[in-house]
Parts: structure tokens; C-alpha cells; sequence
């Protein structure tokens, strides 16, 4: 039986245990095109021997932006079972980082998903020393295609093979994977090196989170797979035996979960925002009687408690008809059959995990980043390890302890072996006794249940020298269906105030059923009836907060911020310095009236 200590060692244990017809999936031209594990391991060998006759080494570098797909793992295993280091890159970054990225690995080729990509590359590659070549995995004109290096690679197996299998052998647990670059909020991008050892032990201690998945369950792959988490939960899927099907389009993940009734997916919370919102705005359009019955559900729902201990008799009795006549439908949206859904990289409104639990769609918020590869906490998916509000427990393979000044310091085998080309960096997060300083302030129970309360370099201070934690005012106000985003202000001045993004979906029905007429969304951001009603919205939430952390003054804006538009990382986070400069003018208009 072989035992997993390099991530390539998943593929030979699913050989031997598993051995799949359908082991991956895509949708493609709306067919599914599926590869057996046989077919499988004959691409990830096709495409190492491929490098080892172009020359790659041990420890050359080769860099990756895709769409998800069956072929990121061919292109992964096969780099890595010889030793080569995958630079897995975001699809949605600018050239600058691209540049910056591409330069600064070291990286030699450059493997794109589709002509899109490759277009998008092509400047970025003329300004680069060190890249050879572009190769893409769709047929691009005019550009070298992966296939190629497999080619290459059949035609010289005879000759080659004895290589690849001592190549395979000689790379050690400890031996670095890759590099994955977190654009953090601040300057450039950081190369985070995670060795095969980082990666397999996170993996293998998450399996105590999902035993509920079973060999032949269905995962569905959507999130970017140069995002850590989506990556590891690739590998854990495979290890544990389940079908992967990529998803064909963003805007067609809702169709492709009923398709293959999917068991298990992951996601940002931002994806369940919207999930609820859309059902919400569902709701809202039913007619009187059905909307009542709804929303009786919604509220049902609100007050869901996972300590069966406090749930009454009457109160399991109204779940059990919220279930019958409208969560059931919930369900059946995504599939009818999902087990568990894990949501990472950003706070989950309380409200909406108690709410999906209720409904038994059952999402498991967890707790890392990439430096540690990426799991430091989970909630499990059985009480009592499951704490609505938390980042769940944090298990016996990782140590973590609460700094004097609240932040959350953490130690394991998957801590990063530091930052490539950056010593004085690395010191500077991973102190002498070997503890990672996350940068997150949080609260450890003694449950070793783990809550984060705030960025540490987020929190500010006003001028009357009160701090101010923003992330739990902005995910306070999260819950309301009129914001889409918001990011609080206020340090050094005399009081709290917002820049708001409204949920402009919501908004236009609202509109349309107060009759508030309106040329566009620039002009409803200015609206007195548009503005008198957030009002009344921040007077609702400013209620639960502290004097300090109330909305003082609010503005609105017409634009949505993205990845794309660079107010965002390419993990949703907010890039505050960026969107305090792009607001300027306003941010000075609202200190500057009051």
C-alpha cells in the first residue's frame, strides 16, 4: 500500500485503490469529457517525460495560469514527480503582477488554459529574460500546445522511462512543491514555498473533517486552483476517492451541481451571499400565501441552535415543516444530494451558516493561509465542534496560541518552509521559537474552538484614540440584503463612517416595487429616497455595535469592486489603501462636512 508523503503519491494510491472509469470531469461544449485513472496517469507520465527530454532539472521552475480543469493535474503531478516546482498563477491578475511573478520565480516556460490567457501573457513574456516558451492547453494559432511536450515525451519513453523512475524516487517529503503568490492587500506579491511534506500533512489532517465523504461521491471544482485551499481540497478529494468534475462556466455552476447531483464543493463566502440573496429575492416574488410560509422558513431558520440539547420539541417540530415545504427546495437547487460544503479565505456571516445548517446544507467554516498550507482550524460537521461565528477547533497536528496583544501565532508541519528570495521577510513573520505571526487578532476557547475578531494592521484608532476593528462592522452590516460590499474609514479622524457598494439587484426590485424612477446606478446612489432608506438600514445595524464602531456618515457608490478593477485581492479581500485612493475626494467630503 503506498503511503502518501508526496502530493504525486495520491495518484498511485488512487491506482491501487480506486482505479476509476470517471476519475476526472469538464464540461466542454455542453458534453462532459471524462479520464479514467488509467488515462490519467498516462498524461501525468506523457508530460514528465516531455520535460525530462526538453532538460528540466530538479527545482526548475514552471509557471501555470489555467481555468480549472482535468489538465491542471496532469501538468501538476507531472512536473512534480520529477522534482520541478509549480508556479501556480492567478488568471485574473495585472500584467504588472504577472511581470513581477514571472520574473521573480525563476519560472522557464509558462503553460496558459485558452487563447484568452495566452493574449493576455504574450506582452508579459516578451518583457521577461528568463521565460523560454508559452504553451497552451486549448489549440491556440500561432502558439505551441502542451500536447507537444507529451509527444515529445512518447516518443522517447524507451529511452527515458528508467529516468522518470529515479527521478519519482529521489524526490523527498521535504523537497519544495511550489511557489503560490499571495498579493496580500499591499504591494507586490509574495512567493510562499511549500514543500510536498507542508501540503500532504495539511491534507491527510483534514480528513478528519469529512468523513462523511465516501469513496465515489461527486466534488465540483469552481474556485481558481491557484487559490491554496481549492489546490489541497483537490488533492484530500482524490485521496479520499472521490469523481472530480470541473465546472463548465462561473455563470454555469448552479447547472452543473444539478447535473452531477453534487456531494461536496468549496467556496468563499461571497458565492453564499449571493446563493442567499437570489433565494431570498425568490421568495420576495412568491405570491401571498406561499411568501408567508417562506419566510415563517427564513425565521425558523434564524433561531437554529447545533446543540440538539437546545432545540425543543416545538421547534424541531417547525424545522421539520420548513424542511418539508421549502428547505427541501433549497436543496434540490444544488443538486439534491450535497454532504458538506467547506467555506475559507474571508469571514461567514453567523446568520447564513445558521440558516444553510438549518436547511441541512451543511458548510464547514475554516481558518488558514498559505503559509500554512492552508488549514489552521475547521469546523467540523457534528456538534460540539461546530460554533457558528468561529473558524472552528483547531485539531492536535497544528499548535496555535494567542499572542499578548491578541494575535493569533501558529506552528506545524505545514508551515511554510518561508518566502522564496526573501530571508529578512521570512524573519519577520516566523520569529525564533518557529511560531508564524498570522497578522489576525483572534480568541481560542478552552474547546480549542478558534474566533477571529480582526486584521491586525486593519485596526485603527480614531482621533480620540478609541480603536476600531472594521471586519466586524463590515460583516455586520454584510447581513443586510441592500449592501453588496462595504469598507469602513475612519482612522485618525473623529468618527466611524463607510463607503457602501449596494446590492444593485436587490436594489432595482426595490426600486421598481416603491416606484423610485432612476436613469442608472450613478444616479441612484444620489437618490433622496435611495439615501433616506440606508439610512435607515445603518440605523438598524449601528444598533448592535459599539458607540465607537457606529456608522457616523455613509456614501454610496455606483461602482462594485473586483479583482479585475484591482480594488480586490484575487482572494476577494479588500485592498483598503487602493479603494482610500480612488475615494479620495469623498472620504475628504465626509470628514470635511462634519
Amino acid at each position: 500500500m503506498t503511503k502518501i508523503t508526496r502530493t504525486f503519491d495520491v495518484l498511485t494510491n488512487a491506482e491501487e485503490h480506486f482505479n476509476y472509469d470517471v476519475a476526472l470531469s469538464v464540461k466542454r461544449n455542453g458534453k462532459w469529457e471524462n479520464f479514467s485513472t488509467a488515462e490519467y496517469r498516462k498524461h501525468v507520465d506523457n508530460f514528465s517525460l516531455g520535460l525530462l527530454a526538453m532538460g528540466f532539472k530538479k527545482g526548475d521552475k514552471i509557471a501555470s495560469v489555467t481555468n480549472n480543469r482535468p489538465e491542471w493535474n496532469f501538468i501538476d503531478f507531472g512536473m512534480s514527480q520529477i522534482g520541478c516546482v509549480h508556479v501556480g498563477i492567478y488568471p485574473t491578475i495585472s500584467e504588472t503582477e504577472y511581470l513581477h511573478i514571472l520574473s521573480h520565480s525563476d519560472s522557464k516556460i509558462i503553460i496558459v488554459s485558452d487563447a484568452e490567457l495566452y493574449e493576455k501573457i504574450k506582452p508579459v513574456f516578451d518583457k521577461t529574460d528568463n521565460l523560454k516558451d508559452i504553451y497552451t492547453i486549448d489549440e491556440v494559432k500561432g502558439a505551441n500546445n502542451w500536447k507537444e511536450i507529451c509527444e515529445l515525451g512518447v516518443s522517447k519513453e524507451k529511452e527515458l522511462r528508467p529516468l522518470l523512475e529515479k527521478r519519482r524516487d529521489d524526490v523527498q517529503p521535504d523537497d519544495l512543491l511550489t511557489l503560490i503568490y499571495t498579493s496580500g492587500t499591499t504591494g507586490l506579491s509574495k512567493g510562499v514555498m511549500l514543500t510536498h511534506n507542508n501540503v500532504v500533512s495539511n491534507l491527510l489532517m483534514a480528513f478528519q473533517f469529512c468523513d462523511y465523504l465516501k469513496p465515489g461521491d461527486r466534488a465540483l471544482s469552481f474556485l481558481p486552483l491557484s487559490h491554496v485551499l481549492e489546490r489541497v481540497g483537490n488533492y484530500l478529494w482524490q485521496a479520499k476517492g472521490l469523481v472530480i468534475y470541473y465546472a463548465e462556466r462561473l455563470d454555469t455552476i448552479g447547472d452543473n451541481m444539478k447535473e452531477i447531483k453534487v456531494n461536496t464543493f468549496i467556496t468563499v463566502p461571497r458565492v453564499f451571499e449571493k446563493v442567499y440573496d437570489k433565494i431570498i429575492n425568490k421568495g420576495r416574488e412568491l405570491p401571498a400565501v406561499k411568501k408567508m410560509i417562506f419566510f415563517w422558513a427564513v425565521k425558523v431558520g434564524d433561531k437554529y441552535d447545533p446543540d440538539p440539547k437546545k432545540r425543543s420539541f416545538l421547534y424541531n417540530w417547525k424545522l421539520s415543516i420548513a424542511n418539508k415545504l421549502i428547505f427541501s427546495k433549497w436543496r434540490e437547487a444544488l443538486g439534491g444530494e450535497l454532504k458538506g460544503v467547506i467555506s475559507g479565505g474571508a469571514a461567514l456571516q453567523p446568520r447564513l451558516a445558521r440558516i444553510f445548517w438549518a436547511a441541512q446544507i451543511i458548510v464547514q467554516e475554516g481558518y488558514g493561509l498559505t503559509e500554512t498550507s492552508p488549514i489552521i482550524s475547521a469546523n467540523n460537521y457534528y456538534f460540539p465542534w461546530i460554533k457558528f461565528g468561529s473558524v472552528g477547533v483547531v485539531p492536535k497536528e497544528v499548535d496555535v496560541k494567542i499572542a499578548e496583544d491578541g494575535e493569533i501565532l501558529a506552528k506545524g508541519e505545514n508551515l511554510m518552509k518561508g518566502y522564496y528570495k526573501n530571508p529578512e521577510l521570512t524573519k519577520e513573520v516566523i520569529d525564533e521559537d518557529g511560531w508564524f505571526h498570522t497578522g489576525d487578532i483572534g480568541e481560542l476557547d478552552e474547546n480549542r474552538m478558534l474566533t477571529i475578531t480582526d486584521r491586525k494592521k486593519e485596526i485603527f484608532k480614531l482621533s480620540g484614540g478609541k480603536y476600531v476593528a472594521p471586519q466586524q462592522i463590515e460583516n455586520k452590516f454584510k447581513e443586510s440584503q441592500f449592501i453588496d460590499q462595504i469598507m469602513v474609514i475612519g482612522e485618525n479622524e473623529k468618527f466611524t463612517a463607510a463607503i457602501i457598494v449596494p446590492d444593485f439587484v436587490f436594489l432595482h426590485n426595490w426600486c421598481f416595487l416603491h416606484k423610485v424612477k432612476f436613469v442608472d446606478n450613478t444616479d441612484l446612489v444620489k437618490h433622496p429616497k435611495i439615501l433616506a432608506r440606508y439610512q435607515e438600514e445603518v440605523d438598524k445595524y449601528n444598533e448592535s455595535l459599539g458607540q465607537v464602531s457606529k456608522i457616523k456618515v455613509f456614501k454610496l457608490v455606483s461602482e462594485s469592486w473586483t479583482p479585475e478593477s484591482g480594488d480586490l485581492s484575487p482572494t476577494q479581500k479588500l485592498k483598503r489603501k487602493v479603494i482610500m485612493s480612488k475615494y479620495k475626494n469623498l472620504i475628504d467630503k465626509i470628514y470635511e462636512k462634519n
